[in-house]
């Protein structure tokens, strides 16, 4: 990198974004989805539930129509019931806190997620789903298609978590947290 790179003002700067849609799904709080969309045990069915991403009103078909025929996509969305964030967080899988830009912790600082899920179906409306991990009314900013020989690194290294996974066994990511019990009165 021969030329030096310019100098960033030290203000950060406001970017604004509009949902494109909302997720309709089966998990009402943080304690019934699973912590990743592919790691499902501990929920309810032990299954990878369906969904519906729901467009706004006047969101024009002509924008998601040729999803049809992909096997996955990527959702764009807010964390939106996330209150704050660290620097660093406790990662479900143990092993101590890590920084929070190494985590795919929804308290960030700045809410927003990537997931990969089943496409279903592309409907008039919407889109149907498989295998996410994303509460009900979600806001979705984006969406993008799966492309496996963009998308897919099979064979790169994943920093803290393979040693975990060394540790542990690969994917021993729990499932969804139980809520603590209620005391008697």
């Amino acid at each position: 990198m021969g030329q030096s790179m310019q100098a960033k003002p030290a203000e950060a700067a406001e970017v604004s974004c509009r949902a494109i849609a909302f997720v309709e799904s089966p998990y009402a709080s943080r304690i019934d989805a699973p912590h990743q969309a592919t790691v499902v045990a501990g929920t309810e069915t032990g299954q990878a539930a369906e969904a519906w991403i729901r467009f706004v009103e006047g969101f024009p078909p002509e924008a998601f129509r040729d999803l049809a025929g992909f096997d996955r996509i990527w959702l764009v969305f807010v964390f939106d019931r996330s209150e704050g964030w660290k620097a660093e967080v406790r990662p479900p899988r143990g092993g101590g806190k890590r920084s929070v830009l190494a985590t795919r912790s929804p308290h960030r600082p700045n809410p927003i997620g990537l997931s990969a899920v089943e496409l279903v179906a592309v409907e008039p409306d919407g889109l149907r789903v498989r295998g996410l991990d994303l509460l009900d009314g979600t806001p979705i900013l984006d969406i993008k298609p799966y492309v496996p020989y963009a998308d897919a690194f099979p064979t790169a290294a994943a920093g803290w978590i393979d040693a975990i996974d060394r540790s542990q066994g690969p994917q021993s990511a729990p499932g969804p947290k139980r809520p603590r019990r209620k005391q008697a009165d």
